[in-house]
């Protein structure tokens, strides 16, 4: 995104607030697709960037033997028992950066993986951030990062509604969580039907 017009435009894209993730989080995992991730670098002289929102995983609380939580309140796990509405990042296979958000009323655990999104980045738009390493890697997000206040327009990283059509949602088991026994099998991977940026099976809607 270039320099001109960035003020004008970040003002109106609007962080959602607190309450909005202080809500069960399968609730937040499916009213975030659809609505846009902005990163704003310009504190360090780099770009703001956007993507929209097209594929999430929620992840429960200590009962979820796929969610971090499952082992209490951990050094790397206790963000995820609030307060709500910040950032929790962590790496898989020791190199590739998740982004989640934190849900739940404030001692409840609970989190969003944010998976794909589509940039909407002027000469990038409609690049498929496809996978949870790779949007990291498109939006500048680090592992650093953990603990970005997302509710706050100051912070590096927010979500903002930005309206429009509201988006076809279809339902899947989550990726790559066959360790977790039945909780593998339930249906708390959120997506936008048919979207081709979509990381994993588009499948129809439900």
């Amino acid at each position: 995104m270039k320099g001109e017009g960035r003020a004008g435009l970040l003002a109106l894209l609007k962080p959602l607030p607190r309450a909005f993730y202080a809500r069960p989080t399968d609730t937040v995992a499916h009213d975030l697709l659809g609505k846009v991730l902005v990163r704003n670098d310009q504190v360090d002289g780099g770009p703001v960037r956007l993507a929209r929102i097209v594929e999430v995983e929620a992840y429960l609380g200590v009962r979820d033997q796929a969610s971090h939580a499952r082992c209490g309140p951990t050094p790397r796990a206790a963000i995820m028992f609030g307060p709500p509405g910040h950032l929790y990042t962590y790496l898989v296979y020791g190199m590739h950066v998740c982004a989640n958000f934190v849900t739940e009323r404030d001692g409840v655990a609970g989190a969003v993986l944010i998976r794909a999104a589509q940039s909407l980045d002027e000469g990038d738009d409609g690049t498929a951030l496809r996978g949870p390493g790779k949007l990291c890697r498109g939006l500048g997000i680090a592992l650093g990062d953990k603990g970005l206040d997302i509710t706050v327009a100051t912070s590096r990283l927010w979500v903002s509604h930005v309206g429009g059509p509201t988006p076809r949602v279809a339902r899947s088991a989550r990726i790559g969580v066959e360790y977790a026994g039945q909780w593998a099998r339930r249906k708390l991977r959120f997506y936008v039907a048919g979207d081709p940026s979509v990381s994993g099976s588009r499948g129809r809607v439900r």
